[in-house]
């Protein structure tokens, strides 16, 4: 008999309540955007920049969609752990949790002082960590995990990146846990792997990009939509039997 597969359609998301962590701009503000194209009612967090999150926002809601920005330090548990809960108070449950927020300090080890050593890791690795245990008290059957990972996990291409680089295969390997923990209550759980991509931290035109750039093999940096569309599809119906998986967005940087 033929496999009975998920019918595909245009907002595959639709009804799916979403939240996605440092998404004011950036990747995660291509993310916000394309979750609610999808259909996805999309609450985004920021820390630091409430324009640029007032516009996400405004974005979404003149193309039709529902949207919300709430300001949350993802490295403060207390802010991350309520601007979660806001979510699940607001829209009933989550469904989908995209761990997007970051930070990269750029310094060899011997060189990197101790208090930005720690802040990279309450933003990314603890601030990961509290979001998906909160959003997973409110997220049931069908639910979706996606981390944001960075391709230097698989191809350390640069010095002066090895906190961060420690920081996102923190965040790989707990995935991969998670993925059997949570895969018997019918939740995913996977990351994206993004290779350069043109964003406030690693611009196409910046320093980094002129040493990388020849070494991406279909010769540009990535675009937020890039990375959007693989965290759509992970988020998508499509993708319910892709679990604890790396996926590598990154235009051949690692191969």
């Amino acid at each position: 008999m033929p496999t009975k597969h998920q019918p595909i359609t245009p907002q595959p998301l639709a009804g799916k309540i979403a939240v996605v962590t440092g998404a004011s701009r950036g990747i995660g503000a291509a993310i916000a955007r394309r979750l609610a194209a999808d259909g996805a009612t999309v609450a985004i967090t920021y820390h630091a920049s409430p324009d640029k999150a007032d516009d996400v926002v405004r974005s979404i809601e003149a193309a039709g969609g529902r949207a919300l920005a709430i300001r949350a330090d993802a490295g403060d548990p207390a802010a991350v752990r309520a601007a979660v809960g806001r979510v699940a108070d607001a829209f009933g449950r989550i469904d989908i949790l995209v761990n997007n927020a970051g930070i990269s300090v750029m310094a060899p080890v011997d060189g990197i002082g101790f208090d930005d050593f720690q802040r990279i890791l309450a933003v990314n690795v603890t601030g990961v960590f509290v979001a998906t245990q909160e959003a997973l008290r409110h997220m049931g059957e069908g639910g979706r995990i996606i981390q944001i990972g960075s391709s230097m996990t698989q191809y350390a291409a640069f010095a002066t990146a090895s906190a961060y680089t420690l920081s996102k295969g923190a965040v790989a390997g707990f995935t991969r846990g998670l993925a059997r923990d949570v895969g018997p209550r019918g939740i995913t759980a996977n990351t994206v792997h993004p290779g350069p991509t043109d964003s406030d931290m690693n611009p196409a035109d910046g320093p980094v990009a002129a040493a990388i750039g020849p070494q991406i093999a279909v010769q540009r940096y990535g675009r937020g939509a890039d990375i959007a569309d693989a965290v759509a599809y992970l988020a998508s119906p499509q993708a319910s039997f892709v679990n604890g998986a790396e996926l590598l967005v990154d235009g051949g940087f690692a191969a």
